[in-house]
């Protein structure tokens, strides 16, 4: 495991103390939550980029399955 220091002004650190919390797991814990809206925007944008290119080629569904009934 990793170690990243943090340093925060004296009163900040005085209230943290007056709070009940194990504020290393608590950073942890957001930490790990930011990193996954960023894992969740970036696969937005890509499957919005894959959707963008699709669209210009409008799949007819219906008229593939017409085309295999009637070769059939």
């Amino acid at each position: 495991m990793s170690v990243v220091s943090v340093r925060v002004p004296k009163d900040l650190k005085e209230k943290m103390s007056k709070i009940q919390e194990n504020w290393g797991d608590y950073l942890r814990r957001m930490i790990e939550r930011r990193i996954k809206e960023e894992e969740i925007i970036k696969a937005s944008e890509t499957i919005d980029n894959i959707r963008s290119k699709t669209e210009r080629n409008v799949y007819d569904t219906a008229k593939t399955i017409r085309e295999d009934r009637d070769a059939a």
